[in-house]
């Protein structure tokens, strides 16, 4: 019979790694086995957790939730070639501003260790006890907030110091002053949306939808890092150092798929579920949570976009004028658009 019930210490579980996972001189979380293959930190037992909900679902014929760079319909800005242009006239800025951004807002992700969600077997009529909706506060969520931003009871950098290491590989640690991040990257309401349930519980689910959807959008930039930094036209006096740097990425988009994994695995299961509305009715997961999802996705993949396309671009023409020729390579650069 197929394990679907575990502990928070079988989720929070390390794998015995052979070698440590150290960058730059900095502790990682994670490590390698003996053939030197890297081991994402704390899947000794999630993943099968994982696959084990996710094919409870497929058995029961429920669809998983559609989440996938598909649903990203803006075009990344600056494009790999664009990037790719300013890197070979020598306009570093902008790439090592994004790394170290993308570090800063990962080390957010700890907070999610410290997030204690409601019983959500109040509000389901099913048995949620084998199911990922039954391991939130088991296991689940404090595993990705120590993905994100390193464990506090370990010396083990996560997410964001990894994002750093790589930085570092091709620029250097003080290359630039530290870029200040947004102050959010998700998406944000005036009023409520789920009014049929409880407002910790909406909390919550909107929360997970929002950070799916964010792991969405890392996904297509795990994918522009890894092919910028793969570029031989790029770094030609750094290759080495380069192609070490996009391995990292990737190191930390296997870690990430995992996230994906269970977000998507404990949405289908709402959706699924039958909930039990305050006025004391029963209806499906499915009416309280797709049009807030609907809502969730254009803003990331649209709305957001929009809304900070005017900033985003003034900002790197700033930069980009700033250096020697810089109107000539602006001009070119805006070609590239096309």
């Amino acid at each position: 019979m197929t394990k679907l019930a575990f502990t928070k210490e079988e989720l929070e579980a390390e794998h015995d790694y052979a070698t440590p996972h150290i960058e730059c001189g900095l502790k990682l979380h994670g490590g390698f086995d003996e053939a030197g293959n890297y081991l994402t930190p704390r899947t000794r037992h999630r993943w099968d957790a994982i696959n084990a909900w996710t094919q409870q679902l497929v058995d029961r014929g429920v669809p998983i939730l559609d989440a996938t760079t598909e649903l990203l319909t803006e075009p990344n800005y600056p494009t790999i070639d664009q990037q790719i242009f300013l890197l070979q006239h020598g306009i570093e800025q902008p790439l090592w501003d994004s790394l170290t951004i993308t570090g800063l807002i990962e080390a957010r992700g700890k907070a999610l260790a410290d997030l204690v969600p409601p019983d959500f077997q109040n509000i389901i009529i099913e048995d949620i006890s084998e199911m990922a909706l039954g391991h939130l506060g088991k296991g689940l969520l404090t595993s990705h907030g120590w993905d994100e931003g390193g464990n506090p009871a370990t010396d083990l950098g996560g997410h964001d110091v990894m994002w750093f290491a790589a930085r570092d590989l091709v620029f250097g640690k003080d290359k630039f002053p530290i870029p200040t991040p947004p102050a959010s990257i998700g998406r944000e309401k005036d009023q409520r949306e789920m009014e049929q349930i409880p407002m910790e519980y909406e909390g919550v689910l909107a929360f997970l939808m929002n950070l799916l959807m964010i792991e969405v959008r890392a996904e297509r930039g795990f994918d522009f890092n890894v092919k910028v930094l793969s570029n031989p036209a790029v770094f030609t006096d750094r290759r080495k150092e380069a192609e070490h740097a996009a391995q990292l990425v990737n190191r930390i988009r296997q870690d990430e798929a995992v996230h994906v994994a269970w977000l998507k695995a404990a949405i289908s299961e709402f959706r699924s579920c039958t909930i039990r509305t305050v006025d004391g009715k029963e209806v499906s997961g499915a009416t309280i949570i797709d049009p807030v999802w609907e809502k969730m996705v254009h803003w990331h993949a649209v709305e957001m976009h929009v809304a900070n396309r005017d900033n985003n671009r003034a900002e790197l023409r700033r930069k980009i004028l700033a250096t020697p020729n810089g109107a000539t390579v602006m001009t070119d650069f805006e070609k590239l658009a096309a």
